[in-house]
């Protein structure tokens, strides 16, 4: 199983309709929403847990795609350990 992050979601995203977008490529296994402590609303990014043939379709149609007028970010979950920034 392959995880992948969603990124650009808008605020009012949740864990259904996300499930419902990836569901069109294949079983979703596991959804992450990450929402705020005190609002409880989206922060704009999630993990999806997806087989690898499936996850590598659902990116290819949904990167850059629009979803509630912002366009999508899609791709395998960085598991490098690198957080960005300078050094």
């Amino acid at each position: 199983m392959k995880r992948l992050f969603v990124g650009n979601l808008p605020s009012d995203a949740t864990e259904a309709g996300v499930t419902a977008l990836f569901s069109e490529f294949g079983r979703v296994h596991s959804i992450e929403i990450i929402t705020d402590l005190f609002s409880g609303k989206c922060k704009g990014f999630g993990y999806i847990g997806m087989e690898g043939h499936e996850a590598r379709a659902a990116i290819a149609k949904l990167n850059g795609m629009p979803y509630s007028g912002k366009p999508l970010r899609v791709s395998f979950e960085d598991t490098s350990g690198r957080k960005g920034g300078r050094r």
